[in-house]
């Protein structure tokens, strides 16, 4: 299967799906393609998921304009717009086997909203992460602020949300974004490989169950609609004037 903002490969019972997309951006064409490479994981009992020059740069705002710009002030046309968004990273969320995160680089809005979906979050040294939505007059409503608290508590949270300030490796290993640091990408995705296949061991079933229990416990959708309808009902066209200054 061949994508163009994404890159799916095997070993054996792991597969590895790597951002490919300059800056690691999620454009139009990211989010189909998202859906269509976790649909097509077959057999897979782990899932990595990783950057190629860095994780990810988030959203792809100058190819997503168009489309948001139209749908300002009407909340049907701006849930239609996000929806393909959020049908991808629920994917990822509901997926029945353990996902791994590996973060090199920059790790920014959407990138950190996608990682928060994943189920064990690894990342180098020189990782950086930020929810800097606030910054640009939106609020983040890819599921960041669903999941975050659940990860890293409502205090950081909060903190990443409100002030679009971004943290470090270290920072994000000591609030539990992270739960390991390592030296150098090379040994990360080596440490994150080692991982996936320590787990693609375990029994297969024992690790589903596990996860829809945790999974069980996150917020409703209704706390993810709240943030779109937000985001339809008070973002401005200096909103987005501001996006693709970034």
């Amino acid at each position: 299967m061949n994508f163009e903002t994404l890159r799916l490969t095997r070993e054996g019972e792991v597969a590895t799906l790597t951002i490919v997309s300059k800056k690691g951006s999620m454009g139009p064409t990211f989010w189909p393609e998202l859906q269509r490479a976790t649909a097509a994981l077959g057999d897979a009992r782990v899932l990595i998921l990783r950057g190629q020059e860095l994780f990810s740069a988030g959203l792809d705002v100058k190819a997503s304009a168009a489309g948001l710009g139209e749908a300002l002030g009407n909340r049907d046309l701006f849930r239609a717009q996000v929806a393909p968004m959020h049908a991808a990273f629920e994917g990822v969320a509901a997926l029945p086997i353990p996902v791994i995160a590996a973060v090199h680089g920059w790790c920014i809005g959407a990138g950190t909203e996608l990682i928060s979906a994943a189920d064990i979050r690894l990342c180098s040294e020189d990782a950086r992460f930020s929810l800097p939505e606030v910054r640009l007059g939106i609020a983040a409503d890819l599921g960041g602020l669903q999941r975050l608290p659940g990860i890293v508590g409502q205090g950081w949270t909060r903190q990443l949300a409100l002030t679009g300030e971004p943290i470090g490796a270290r920072t994000a290993e000591r609030i539990g974004l992270v739960t390991e640091v390592h030296a150098t990408p090379d040994a990360l995705f080596a440490r994150a490989a080692a991982l996936a296949q320590h787990l693609a061991a375990l029994p297969p079933r024992a690790l589903e169950g596990t996860k829809r229990v945790l999974n069980a416990a996150l917020p409703h959708h209704e706390s993810l609609m709240q943030a779109v309808d937000w985001n339809a009902e008070h973002m401005t066209a200096d909103a987005i004037t501001a996006l693709l200054r970034r």
